[in-house]
């Protein structure tokens, strides 16, 4: 004869199992309808980078070079010759950040090489680079 306490202890955990199965069932649809969402968002960035290649192939570079404008081609930024340049103006951090069109700190991280300037700030580095002491001292007068 079966013992009570072992049938009872059987039949809770074919209770529990079953109600553990029923509370899961919903989660694992979900995760499954989850996953192929996932697969065809990566086939289809797949495809796109393809064609994103394939159209850069096509066009052989066209469309970064007017973007990047005439000075930003043959301009290279030093945070050295940044500074270099302004001290040679006899300028202040602020003062080249007015000049250039941005706030001392922006002149103070490229200096130190935290950060790099954008490319649309290259024209104004460079038209930095070709003034004198007296074209800078005129600029901020006005």
């Amino acid at each position: 004869m079966p013992n009570i306490a072992s049938v009872l202890k059987e039949e809770i955990a074919r209770v529990a199992r079953k109600e553990v199965r029923a509370d899961t069932q919903p989660l694992k649809k979900s995760s499954a309808s989850h996953r192929s969402d996932i697969a065809a968002l990566k086939r289809r960035i797949a495809a796109l980078e393809q064609m994103v290649k394939r159209l850069g192939k096509q066009g052989g570079g066209q469309t970064a070079a007017p973007d990047a404008g005439p000075a930003a081609g043959s301009f290279r930024f030093s945070a050295s010759g940044l500074m270099a340049q302004r001290k040679r103006l006899g300028l202040s951090a602020a003062e080249a950040g007015k000049l250039l069109g941005v706030s001392d700190q922006s002149v103070y991280k490229w200096e130190n090489g935290k950060t790099r300037p954008r490319a649309s700030q290259f024209a104004a580095i460079a038209a930095l680079r070709g003034m004198s002491k007296k074209q800078a001292a005129a600029r901020l007068a006005e």
